[in-house]
């Protein structure tokens, strides 16, 4: 038999034919998960401690019988399980859309997440049950929805990219069914920032990393250089490495333009052989437009192996495309913030091969609830851009106390 496993690094993409998981409704499971949650974050997240800003909010939208979609950023692959808090404390189940390789990682959680609410997307193409799901459970308003609308985990607390246009669709297609069945009905939405905070010791928990990748770099570990200069000199080192190994050689110039070059160097001759030449959209939404013109014909299990190698290859290169694209250059600054450093730190481990990098903490994470933003049916198409998601943008940047980055690319 042929063996259809993604060779190492590979985490979000699969040869398995994509069959949609929808939810099942439980309020055992839910519960039971809570009672093990506390543990389960600590251990394998760091988070020890959380709170709740903004709370009532969400309980007054429930008291008003309306359908709820909250909208999250996406920093940490913590992210979906720690909103089994939110769940105890609002002792109200939720819904989570949720990517289809999530369900793929074992029989357990692919028996598991269904029952704690939890329904597949598949990412790399339209898939219409899931759309209809999430409408449903809108309309009916039976749970809230939850719908991560950067689409990726960005490992990056200080930074917002592009979210995604479908939340939109989904909320509007939900309020005119909604309306259909009840005038009074309203679909609102909840944007959510979730900040987390380190409250350990930096230099205990980032030191022991550093020293490992320093040596897989070959070099002795720079002891007595801080903790700031020791992360910034991997950084160039790694650069330099991918641009060796698709350049040839190292290049010159400044990092910006650098890590500009390096996505182009690997998406360009993808986007000409797959998608005639057509750059536009995020590097996101670039390395999505190419998976699913990429993934098809490797699912459909007819390539030889020659040409299945060279498809997963491609994939890789767009792996390290959108890892690269979680290193925004101007992350580190002058002071970066122990987050800040913690992050870049665990993109050096996955970038590395690790697709589960060294856990810090204790983490302290808040739940920043944005005011409900009504949900309108019909979207005015005079303005230059989706003025519901410019309200969900301009709610999570605030919560989030950061400046917004022009373009989101």
């Amino acid at each position: 038999m042929k063996d259809r496993t993604p060779p190492p690094g590979m985490t979000v993409v699969s040869e398995k034919a994509y069959v949609f998981v929808p939810p099942r409704d439980s309020n055992f499971w839910p519960w039971f998960a809570g009672l093990i949650l506390p543990r389960y974050l600590r251990r394998s997240h760091g988070i020890e401690s959380w709170e709740f800003d903004g709370l009532e909010k969400l309980r007054a939208s429930l008291q008003a019988g309306h359908g709820i979609l909250m909208v999250p950023n996406h920093p940490r692959p913590s992210d979906p399980v720690s909103l089994g808090l939110l769940v105890k404390a609002l002792h109200q189940n939720i819904n989570i859309m949720a990517s289809a390789h999530l369900f793929l990682q074992s029989g357990v959680m692919t028996w598991l997440l269904p029952r704690i609410g939890a329904f597949s997307v598949y990412r790399e193409g339209m898939d219409r049950e899931s759309l209809k799901t999430a409408v449903n459970i809108l309309a009916q308003a039976k749970r809230p929805l939850v719908v991560f609308a950067e689409g990726v985990v960005t490992r990056t607390n200080d930074r917002l990219i592009s979210l995604q246009d479908g939340v939109a669709f989904m909320a509007r297609t939900a309020a005119k069914q909604a309306a259909q069945e009840d005038p009074e009905k309203k679909i609102v939405i909840h944007p959510m920032a979730l900040r987390y905070s380190f409250r350990g010791d930096l230099e205990k928990s980032l030191t022991p990393v550093l020293d490992k990748i320093e040596t897989r770099l070959s070099w002795q570990p720079l002891a007595g250089v801080s903790l700031h200069e020791r992360i910034v000199k991997i950084g160039h080192a790694l650069l330099a490495l991918k641009e060796l190994e698709y350049f040839g050689s190292a290049q010159t110039g400044a990092i910006p333009e650098r890590i500009s070059k390096l996505m182009d160097q690997m998406l360009g001759p993808l986007e000409k052989e797959w998608i005639k030449g057509n750059t536009e959209g995020t590097t996101v939404q670039r390395v999505k437009n190419l998976r699913k013109a990429i993934l098809p014909e490797l699912i459909a299990g007819e390539l030889d192996e020659t040409e299945r190698a060279r498809r997963w290859k491609q994939l890789f290169d767009l792996e390290v495309a959108q890892q690269l694209y979680h290193f925004p250059p101007d992350y580190m600054g002058e002071h970066p913030t122990p987050e800040r450093l913690i992050e870049t730190v665990e993109r050096y481990e996955e970038a590395l091969g690790n697709p589960n990098p060294t856990v810090h903490g204790p983490l302290h994470l808040t739940f920043h609830i944005g005011d409900a933003i009504t949900v309108n049916p019909t979207r005015d198409k005079r303005a230059p851009s989706d003025p519901l998601m410019d309200q969900i943008r301009a709610s999570l940047i605030s919560m989030l106390g950061i400046t917004d980055a022009p373009g989101h690319t």
